[in-house]
């Protein structure tokens, strides 16, 4: 537990620094290139997310959960990850003429090409990452990230200054997946094999085949409201949905891979222990809300001021969707972990169950419901999460263990802890001044809605406290050590 807490902070500092200095190079891009020019890598990207999907196979997450990963099982994992990265590079490389013609865009050829080359690169870290993961190594991981991330910022800025155009996006992607490849050799694991083999591949391929429908149809998942809020209504309100799920999933944004950081391992290692899940899972869940719900809470609350401040007025039509999309976002919340503690039990096929009924109910709502607005279209896809939980609940508790009851328990202080920050959100929103500048407003109230967070935290004896605790006793004692130097 030590091992994952050190590594979830390292794991948030380095994602964090990664997300800012990301946002910072997209507008200077936004700069540089044309719409154009972006408009090209992303709709290129769109199809190598995709391929990503079949590329990992479930390797990853076989090497993370695997009880007894004997150098055997590693190079046949291994031998299944360079086959399926290199025949997706292949398939991507000969597809790109055809999806440039279909598009009528040939810029999209050379993209795809130059990425489809970055899938021949990308298992010769990949190995050494999962198994970096599956020991709670966040600080070697951090390393290669922050390689990574320079030098594709780096490239990025500097091609596009040359004018390379949509292809410097390209040419810095492949820049950032070698350079991992190349940081990664220093830090593989003692006595990691090589060599590539198939003895093992029947296990590795049983997985990966449970995990690849799970991601095919999350993948779907991610796309459909967009696809088909396009279809029913038009370009106008996609954007405004866009904007509006994209202040919903601030708190997601910001905190990364952080919360889920380990998952997998640590979960996996307590039922190879014949350790039960449920306590584990109800106080991950517990942490998770109480952070969590509450940033939801307040972003539902305050969604004009938060929409107004980051995008300007001209997307305040969307704001009618956040409460919708805010109580969606909470219901999933609460199986946040479901997935992951599923996949570590060696169960991966069994989140493709909800996932494919979210996406049936979701294009289903979507359709009946829709009246033109972008907040029904939203209600439709919060009905859709509404359909999906108590499946995920039941599965809940036949596989893991954990019933409706004792979660609810478990989410309860966080309950109590969302909907007073809550209130006392809306109190100030109606103490200020109605003309007082959007961002303004956030700032006035940001340091008493943070106290009066902490104090319900502390008031209801939530877990969080204690983790707040741990996270600040190395800096008291820092800053004791200072103050002592300075005498």
């Amino acid at each position: 537990m030590a091992n994952l807490r050190r590594s979830l902070v390292i794991n948030f500092l380095s994602s964090s620094g990664a997300t800012v200095l990301q946002f910072v190079v997209s507008i200077l891009l936004a700069r540089i290139l044309s719409p154009s020019e972006i408009g090209v890598y992303s709709m290129t990207v769109v199809f190598v997310n995709l391929a990503h999907v079949f590329r990992d196979f479930g390797v990853t997450f076989y090497l993370q959960r695997e009880p007894d990963l004997t150098p055997a099982k590693i190079r046949s994992a291994t031998g299944v990850l360079f086959t399926t990265s290199w025949i997706i590079a292949l398939a991507l490389f000969m597809a790109s003429e055809s999806l440039g013609r279909w598009f009528r865009e040939p810029g999209i050829v050379p993209v795809m090409r130059v990425l489809a080359i970055g899938f021949v690169f990308i298992p010769f870290g990949s190995i050494t990452s999962a198994l970096l993961a599956r020991n709670f190594e966040a600080g070697k991981q951090a390393y290669v990230n922050a390689v990574g991330t320079i030098l594709f910022c780096v490239s990025c800025l500097t091609l596009a200054k040359l004018g390379f155009g949509s292809m410097s996006l390209a040419w810095a992607n492949l820049i950032n997946i070698i350079a991992c490849g190349i940081a990664y050799i220093p830090l593989r694991p003692k006595n990691l094999p090589w060599m590539p083999s198939f003895t093992h591949w029947r296990s590795v391929a049983h997985f990966g085949i449970g995990s690849l429908l799970t991601n095919c149809i999350e993948a779907m998942n991610i796309s459909v409201p967009d696809v088909l809020l396009g279809k029913l209504a038009g370009a106008r309100e996609v954007g405004l949905f866009s904007r509006a799920n994209s202040t919903v999933t601030i708190f997601t944004y910001v905190a990364g891979s952080t919360v889920s950081y380990g998952a997998v391992s640590y979960l996996a290692q307590a039922h190879h222990r014949g350790d039960p899940l449920s306590p584990v899972l109800a106080r991950a869940t517990t942490l998770l809300t109480g952070v969590g719900w509450t940033a939801l809470a307040l972003t539902a609350v305050l969604g004009k001021d938060i929409v107004q401040a980051l995008y300007g007025p001209t997307w305040v039509d969307g704001v009618p969707a956040i409460l919708p999309l805010s109580i969606a976002a909470a219901v999933t919340m609460l199986f946040h972990y479901v997935p992951m503690a599923v996949t570590a039990i060696g169960r991966p096929y069994l989140s493709a169950i909800p996932m494919a009924v979210t996406l049936v109910s979701c294009v289903t709502f979507g359709i009946l419901l829709f009246d033109g607005s972008v907040r029904n279209f939203a209600w439709a896809l919060c009905l859709a999460s509404l359909a999906t939980a108590p499946i995920v609940a039941l599965q809940q508790r036949r596989y893991l263990h954990f019933g409706a009851g004792e979660l609810l328990r478990a989410v309860l202080p966080s309950a109590i802890v969302a909907s007073v920050t809550a209130s006392a959100a809306l109190l100030a929103d109606a103490l200020l001044p109605a003309g007082m500048p959007a961002l303004a407003r956030l700032l006035v109230m940001a340091l008493p809605l943070a106290l009066v967070w902490y104090a319900m935290l502390r008031l209801t004896h939530h877990p969080l406290v204690d983790e707040i605790g741990r996270l600040a006793t190395p800096v008291r004692n820092r800053l004791s050590a200072l103050m002592a130097k300075a005498r």
